[in-house]
């Protein structure tokens, strides 16, 4: 059966990672709870804050997951929302901005009039997390016992989940063998410049990680055997640990059933410049899921927030959203450990920042701490 209790519209967002959960609390904040009621649906029972678990997927000191795993108690203001825990399996979409229902794993049917999709990517490795608490737990367990078992361990993939967890490893075993496999001829993609990839890779090397550029790992070999060669022929004989790290896919299948015209070939979510899906009024796409030219990463949250959130409101008002989304400047920081690391911000000539930027702005809490506020938590 289709939830709706009474005669408020519901609002419904799928997703709980960090775009989902920043659009959550600032709905709850601005819609009257006596016309709209603002729902939040994800398979996971808290938030998962994927910028830390490079660190503690690796290793259990200081037990950064207990701060990191974030439940969703304080999330709403005022208590002016709903969470679902339930993994989305169809969106059935009445058409022409009537609302529709999205449709849960356990048969029931949650009732929209207006949809947010913020889902997020499914990884590879150490980030592939199950949905139950339980399975998480194991989960962690498992890859630290693989991580601090290994002698030599291969990461497939140098973007920044690949370089920063590399540098995690590298704190954590300072005697093994670590090798970074790319297929680009630089870390990192040409979205960034040649001096900041030249510095990134310049930290990875004094950490002792080593580099091969420009080759591929066609089949990530299975766990407990060691040993395999590259697509170009260089062998590691007794790589015993071979963890995928070359980026996520977009967590949308279910949204197919919308039509064959709402994801690219890639199952990315296509929108317009307001956020909106094409042809589906009232229901907006936003975070890494959606086909847009940019990087995607958590800190281009705050711009792509306020546009779904005033042109959802717009929306529910009778108007035509209005807000146009325009990406900000390319920023990041990636850490090569806790002290180590390299910040580029995309303004000006470009700056590149070293050391204390990254250990300052990042390396030191990986933002922990703002999001545990950005979720109602006081610390």
């Amino acid at each position: 059966m289709s939830k709706k209790s009474d005669d408020r519209k519901n609002v419904v967002i799928i997703g709980g990672g960090g775009y989902g959960t920043g659009l959550a609390r600032d709905l709850s904040a601005k819609l009257d709870a006596s016309k709209y009621n603002l729902v939040l649906i994800s398979a996971r029972s808290y938030y998962i804050h994927l910028v830390a678990a490079v660190r503690f997927t690796v290793t259990s000191e200081g037990k950064l997951e207990d701060r990191a795993l974030i439940p969703y108690d304080h999330l709403f203001i005022n208590n002016n929302g709903t969470f679902v825990q339930g993994k989305v399996t169809a969106v059935e979409d009445f058409g022409k901005g009537r609302g529709g229902d999205v449709v849960l794993d356990n048969g029931e049917k949650v009732h929209y009039d207006a949809l947010v999709l913020a889902t997020g990517l499914t990884w590879g490795g150490a980030l592939a997390f199950p949905d139950l608490d339980a399975d998480v737990r194991s989960a962690l367990a498992d890859w630290r016992r693989k991580f601090a078992g290994a002698s030599e361990i291969v990461f497939v993939g140098g973007g920044a989940v690949g370089i920063e967890t590399a540098g995690e490893v590298r704190d954590a075993f300072p005697n093994k063998k670590i090798t970074i496999v790319h297929s680009d001829n630089q870390l990192l993609n040409d979205a960034y410049p040649d001096k900041f990839r030249k510095a990134i890779t310049k930290k990875v090397l004094a950490k002792k990680i080593n580099l091969v550029l420009g080759d591929y790992v066609d089949t990530i070999p299975q766990e407990g055997s060691v040993g395999f060669t590259t697509r170009n022929g260089k062998a590691f004989p007794n790589a015993d640990l071979v963890v995928p790290t070359s980026g996520g896919r977009p967590n949308t299948s279910f949204f197919a059933t919308l039509g064959s015209n709402v994801l690219n070939e890639r199952g990315f979510v296509k929108v317009n410049n307001t956020l909106e899906v094409p042809n589906h009024q009232g229901v907006f796409a936003f975070g890494d899921i959606i086909q847009w030219p940019e990087q995607k990463q958590l800190g281009k949250a705050a711009g792509q927030i306020a546009t779904v959130s005033a042109n959802l409101q717009s929306f529910l008002n009778g108007q035509k959203p209005a807000k146009i989304y325009k990406s900000p400047p390319e920023m990041i920081i990636i850490p090569v450990g806790k002290t180590s690391g390299v910040a580029y911000f995309g303004i000006l000539w470009g700056i590149v920042l070293g050391d204390w930027a990254s250990n300052m702005i990042k390396g030191k809490d990986l933002f922990v701490s703002m999001y545990r506020k950005n979720m109602g938590y006081s610390t």
